[in-house]
């Protein structure tokens, strides 16, 4: 069987356990320390839906008209982005890191403007900063210690992703600036690559998120057998 949980997932399925091992789990919270089996489960990327569209707007700036290195943000809430915002919050002018953002800047354009794009962990290894990302063309760097990325089955996020643990926050401007122009170029023209598997279609189109959902679903329902 499927199931298609949200945030609750993990504790949902520690208190029927027995009912677990007859499914399939789909979730955003895809937590490897909180019992999420990537070989078994399905990570499906979160993503913030405005009201009237289907999800954020797509931004096509080239690499040379983003000047600014990397960008993020967002709430303080979970111990990943407590340790972002003491080491850069509000500090560094290419490092642009807020806790609130000021009411004359624009986040929408401050991702378009970015080469890289940070995408911390919260409450939950999941952010939808990763498809806010991708579909502004921004390289994401994924700040986790526990998240299983959507899709690894087919995508290499290494490719067009950054994926650093906790422990290297303080060292982010250092990672960024150690890298080739060139190796940016390449990641951003695969971040363009890749941005039709984080879209949601109506009705779905071929390759869109949907169709990669079914696709991981389709991969462990043959792969894996379950309890009769």
């Amino acid at each position: 069987m499927f199931y298609i949980p949200m945030s609750m997932a993990p504790d949902v399925s520690s208190l029927k356990p027995d009912l677990y091992k007859h499914f399939i789990r789909a979730l955003c919270n895809a937590n490897t320390s909180e019992r999420f089996q990537p070989n078994r489960d399905i990570s499906i990327p979160e993503i913030n839906i405005p009201l009237g569209k289907l999800g954020p707007p797509h931004l096509d700036q080239p690499p040379n008209k983003r000047p600014i290195l990397a960008f993020f943000a967002g709430g303080a809430h979970g111990y990943i982005r407590n340790v972002l915002f003491n080491y850069w919050k509000e500090k560094d002018v290419e490092i642009q890191v807020f806790e609130r953002l000021p009411h004359n800047l624009n986040y929408t354009k401050l991702m378009g403007d970015s080469k890289f794009c940070l995408c911390p962990s919260g409450y939950e290894v999941a952010s939808p900063r990763i498809v806010e990302a991708i579909a502004a063309g921004c390289v994401p760097m994924i700040i986790d210690d526990h998240y299983s990325l959507p899709f690894s089955d087919v995508l290499d996020w290494s490719k067009f992703s950054l994926i650093i643990n906790s422990d290297k926050i303080r060292k982010i401007k250092m990672i960024l600036k150690a890298i080739p122009t060139e190796t940016y170029s390449r990641m951003q023209k695969r971040v363009k690559q890749v941005q039709r598997h984080f879209l949601i279609n109506r009705p779905a189109k071929p390759y869109d998120m949907l169709h990669m959902i079914l696709h991981s679903l389709w991969l462990r329902r043959i792969n894996v057998r379950l309890p009769s």
